[in-house]
């Protein structure tokens, strides 16, 4: 099975939307399956584009 490549702008907007539903009152695991991605993964994300916006990334 192919894995699927996110692409940064992808990965800021998918952590965004994390990080509001946490807002919200969800828990951990319903906003893993919001973004649909693992622990390990966002967990990565968060470390590596912590605070970085999209005009950066260009």
């Amino acid at each position: 099975m192919k894995t699927k490549r996110h692409k940064p702008e992808e990965m800021i907007k998918k952590l965004r939307t994390a990080e509001e539903a946490l807002a919200g009152g969800k828990i951990v695991g319903e906003i893993w399956r919001l973004i649909a991605v693992s622990m390990a993964t966002s967990q990565r994300w968060k470390s590596h584009y912590s605070g970085v916006k999209k005009d950066t990334l260009k």
